[in-house]
């Protein structure tokens, strides 16, 4: 019987189930990875690890708002002392949640050779993507003290191997598709027609989705699956769109994604029943000229300024912060409702 595969798109009939009442939620998640430049080919040794103690600032604001992050952290990061300087009591103490991102380029052990197609960790030899994994998954665990539930592939990269690797780890939740999105391009997965809602990818490994939440937009939206993809070859005709409102593709990020644009994503998800908003952005961009998004000291006021903007829309429209022990709960309780 072959292995489940992340990339393969889900039925309705596999979608997850959560306790009666459970939804809607949402959770943020943090790419925690070392800086690089993300116009210059990918290099094992010239990244930076600057922003860490910024980390910090994000953690206590994400405290005074009630929420409680997750950190995906790869090799680089887990291996800097000071992120669990920053972060290890509020791990500890259920403030903030741990996870694995795997970067293949520059996690150990080093045995392929460093380029576009080898940046998907999914398009590795098994052996070696497990490989990688391990060595990252034990690094984290000796640092915090804690086994992660949760995983995302560097830049997306699952593949054909991934999902048995992370049940035979323990691992319950993935999050590595950015549903809507399509890298194949690059040799990348190809998520553009999967959905933004959780689905199990191994029932019986206890082993779901939590996909990263993209959501179109505007009058159109219910023909966003056919007509935005459609359109690939005159991409100008997609901004035409998204300026008239009839239709735009939103994913959940500060990351060149403006609020009102964000609070409209936000009212797609919630009229569609979603019933968990997952967020997500890069950890360099708590510090600026590390990201294209956050170039100055204005660009990451006004980053923080987009989640107060949206942590009140979302309190506004009765949607809850949400752990990964409680979504964990709910989907454990709806299984043993069902099998009742």
């Amino acid at each position: 019987m072959a292995d489940p595969d992340i990339r393969d798109v889900p039925s309705p009939g596999q979608y997850v189930q959560f306790a009666p009442g459970f939804g809607p939620r949402f959770v943020v998640t943090v790419d925690t990875e070392e800086e690089f430049d993300w116009s210059k080919p990918f290099d094992r040794f010239g990244y930076g690890l600057n922003h860490v103690p910024a980390i910090g600032r994000f953690q206590a604001f994400c405290e005074n708002e009630g929420v409680t992050p997750v950190y995906l952290v790869d090799y680089p990061v887990a291996c800097d002392a000071r992120l669990v300087d920053v972060l290890g009591p509020a791990v500890a103490e259920g403030r903030a949640d741990i996870g694995v991102q795997l970067h293949p380029w520059v996690s150990p052990p080093h045995d392929e050779v460093v380029n576009v197609h080898n940046s998907f960790a999914g398009n590795l030899p098994a052996t070696l993507e497990r490989a990688k994994f391990n060595a990252l998954l034990d690094t984290i665990k000796a640092a915090f003290g804690k086994t992660p539930r949760i995983y995302r592939a560097g830049r997306y990269g699952v593949g054909p191997h991934s999902a048995r690797m992370l049940s035979d780890a323990g691992i319950s939740i993935d999050t590595s598709v950015r549903a809507r999105f399509d890298y194949s391009g690059d040799s990348g997965p190809n998520f553009r027609d999967h959905p933004p809602y959780p689905w199990w990818i191994d029932r019986a490994a206890g082993l779901f989705e939590l996909p990263l939440s993209t959501l179109y937009c505007g009058l159109l939206r219910k023909q966003g699956a056919w007509l935005y993809h459609a359109l690939w070859r005159v991409p100008r005709m997609r901004g035409v769109l998204a300026r008239l409102g009839l239709l735009e593709r939103v994913p959940l990020t500060p990351e060149g994604v403006d609020a009102p644009a964000a609070l409209r994503a936000i009212d797609a998800a919630l009229a569609d029943g979603l019933p968990v908003l997952v967020f997500s952005f890069h950890s360099p961009s708590l510090c600026p000229g590390n990201t294209p998004y956050v170039r100055s000291e204005g660009d990451l006021e006004q980053l923080y300024d987009w989640w107060r903007t949206v942590f009140a829309y979302l309190r506004e429209h009765g949607v809850a912060p949400t752990t990964l022990a409680e979504i964990g709960q709910a989907v454990a309780e709806a299984s043993a409702q069902s099998s009742t």
